[in-house]
């Protein structure tokens, strides 16, 4: 008999499930076996074998002159504002965006810019909004506009896509406005799968682009900037500045390499676990909104406060962790360590609960 929720109901101590993000995997065996074997040198120097071979190796794949590997995805963004602005002037974004949420403030103070929010559609924005943005080049009352940044599949809007129409739209008003544009890749390897567009695609469509290793592809640490030659070369510069230059780092770059090569088809089972985590978790009473999955976030919003703090600690005696994410809104992603069994046992739970 199903039992009311925030009592236990035999719960399984030995099944240990962690939904709070994909940045928590492991590295695999083969892939620990594949960076103890890498050749390494000084990247600080650029003597680096392993982490010139992966520069190249992006660049190539999307179509860019050059790459720079970093240790974080938001040290790679922060870089890129700094590459298209200077202090004072203004960066367009949706309000859901990740340079504006959760990098700490890190555009005002590293760059002296500000942001310009657009209420988007699950952290999607249009060319049409951008356009009503852009303030006018010869009023010097407002911040100058100097950027636009994307982010794809958006973080906080429950791993949503952009459309290939909707980025040409925006590429090209870009490219009338003469503006640049910089898209934030933390989740592009999901949004290529369940969109199936190309690396290429989007090194056509973007100025830059900052990629990452250590979420759906499992790599330990790492992600890339993406662009023109010139570009990476005044990005040395301000990865130096910001602390972000890192000696025999090939060990770090054979990881994301290899994951690259044997880890990307693997998004697809993400991308069906989470599917069946949000069909269940609309089969829950209390449920006030459940967020489209596309990719490997769910997103959803309990009626109450109270059924949050209820579902929650549900969670928690059954050895699930999940993530709230204010206002009312709980997040489970999926990952490559989240395995089939595991992913019975959730839904297993789910099921089971009564709110």
């Amino acid at each position: 008999m199903d039992r009311p929720l925030g009592q236990v109901y035999a719960v399984n101590r030995a099944m240990e499930v962690n939904l709070i993000s994909d940045t928590v995997t492991r590295p695999s065996v083969a892939m620990l076996s594949h960076m103890t074997q890498a050749p390494v040198g000084d990247d600080v120097f650029k003597e680096d074998p392993s982490v010139n071979a992966l520069e190249a190796k992006v660049a190539t794949m999307f179509g860019k002159e050059a790459a720079l590997f970093f240790p974080s995805g938001t040290m790679a963004n922060q870089t890129a504002i700094k590459l298209h602005t200077q202090p004072g002037e203004q960066v367009i974004c949706d309000h859901y965006a990740h340079i504006f949420n959760y990098e700490g403030g890190g555009a005002s103070f590293n760059s002296g810019v500000s942001c310009a929010l657009i209420e988007g559609e699950r952290g999607r924005i249009t060319a049409a909004q951008i356009k009503e943005k852009i303030n006018p080049a010869d009023f010097y009352h407002s911040p100058k506009t100097s950027l636009v940044v994307l982010e794809n599949t958006t973080n906080k809007g429950g791993g949503a896509c952009y459309s290939s129409t909707e980025i040409e739209r925006i590429h090209q008003l870009c490219k009338e406005e003469n503006l640049p544009l910089h898209l934030d890749g933390a989740r592009l390897w999901n949004a290529m799968r369940a969109t199936s567009t190309s690396p290429s695609f989007y090194g056509e469509q973007f100025d830059t682009i900052s990629i990452c290793f250590s979420k759906g592809l499992g790599a330990p640490i790492g992600s890339a900037l993406l662009g023109s030659k010139e570009h990476m070369q005044k990005a040395l510069r301000v990865r130096k500045m910001l602390g972000g230059g890192m000696r025999q780092a090939g060990f770090l770059a054979a990881a994301a390499s290899y994951a690259i090569d044997h880890h990307w088809e693997d998004l697809d089972n993400d991308h069906r676990r989470a599917k069946e985590l949000g069909e269940a978790v609309l089969q829950l009473n209390g449920v006030r909104y459940l967020a489209p999955v596309e990719t490997n976030i769910v997103i959803f919003e309990l009626e109450s406060p109270l059924l949050e703090t209820s579902f929650m600690d549900a969670m928690k005696e059954r050895s699930i962790q999940l993530i709230g994410m204010g206002s009312g809104k709980l997040r489970f992603v999926t990952h490559r360590d989240y395995t089939e069994e595991q992913h019975n046992y959730v839904m297993d739970c789910l099921k089971k609960i009564i709110l």
